[in-house]
């Protein structure tokens, strides 16, 4: 059984990833790629090519899906197959940096991480998204903590531009989005599909940024398509 590894996002663990795998059953070997020991992009790639099988797939959502390009840059040749999850390849402009570290000096400061964590939901699922979701998101965040996501956020504004990677990409590859994102809209997964030689595009309706946890079951088929494929 070829094993599937899972990268989180910024400010996740793989409780972002864990009702994708409940989807996914016995029929695939989960593993998730550990992002909260490192201070770069490059590191946590390197961290986790560290602890892959020779030959694996790779699934990464938002900061995961940079990871994963990373990774693809470093070991292209051990991928079998790449699933790209409402990530964005473009290096951040000035004015998303500088917001960038305003809310690392929010999240740095505040008193109540777990309130910030719910204020945040607004902009990370979509509007109807069951509570349950939401609690299980807020819950995450406040395990993961402030100091890993302003480390995480601090990753995310050095990296430089991926889309150098994607004409390079031979694994069969996959860019999944929600159609309702407000963090990295459709446009920016419509670019990386153009980019990618020979990859698909499947926009998930009624869903925002965090299709693993929002939509597991689309997901979940649209990785066994994607490892049919490879």
């Amino acid at each position: 059984m070829q094993t599937l590894v899972l990268i989180p996002g910024l400010g996740s663990d793989g409780g972002v990833w864990r009702r994708t795998i409940a989807a996914l059953g016995d029929r695939v070997d989960c593993s998730i790629g550990d992002t909260l020991s490192d201070d770069t992009l490059a590191g946590m790639a390197r961290r986790i090519l560290d602890r892959a099988p020779e030959h694996f797939a790779l699934a990464g959502v938002s900061m995961g899906g940079m990871v994963a390009l990373e990774l693809m840059q470093l070991a292209p040749e051990r991928v079998s197959c790449l699933a790209l999850v409402d990530t964005n390849a473009l290096p951040d402009r000035l004015g998303r940096r500088a917001y960038r570290h305003a809310a690392n000096l929010v999240v740095g400061t505040t008193p109540n991480f777990r309130r910030l964590a719910e204020c945040s939901l607004g902009s990370l699922v979509h509007r109807n998204a069951p509570e349950d979701v939401r609690a299980e998101l807020v819950e995450m965040s406040v395990r993961v903590g402030a100091r890993a996501y302003v480390r995480q956020n601090r990753a995310v504004i050095a990296r430089g531009d991926l889309r150098d990677i994607l004409p390079g990409i031979r694994a069969p590859t996959s860019v999944i989005v929600g159609q309702d994102d407000q963090m990295t809209p459709v446009g920016l997964s419509q670019e990386i599909h153009s980019l990618t030689p020979g990859s698909t595009l499947n926009v998930i309706p009624d869903c925002g940024h965090l299709p693993p946890i929002e939509k597991p079951e689309a997901v979940a088929e649209l990785l066994l398509e994607l490892l049919r494929r490879s």
